[in-house]
């Protein structure tokens, strides 16, 4: 099924956010200042990722 331009905007945006989570996850990763940070952000991708398949399956 073809997406539409809603559809390829939230998956644009989407990655967007996952790129820059992912740079901060290694960031936490590398630098634990808070042990909190790593599953958090690695949740907060995980359901980005999820969204997109949602998306894409609609």
């Amino acid at each position: 099924m073809a997406l539409n331009k809603k559809q390829k905007k939230q998956i644009e945006v989407l990655k967007n956010k996952i790129l820059k989570d992912q740079q901060l996850l290694s960031a936490a990763k590398d630098q634990p200042d808070d042990p909190a940070d790593v599953p958090r952000l690695e949740k907060k991708i995980a359901d980005m990722q999820a969204e997109i398949n949602k998306i894409k399956n609609a």
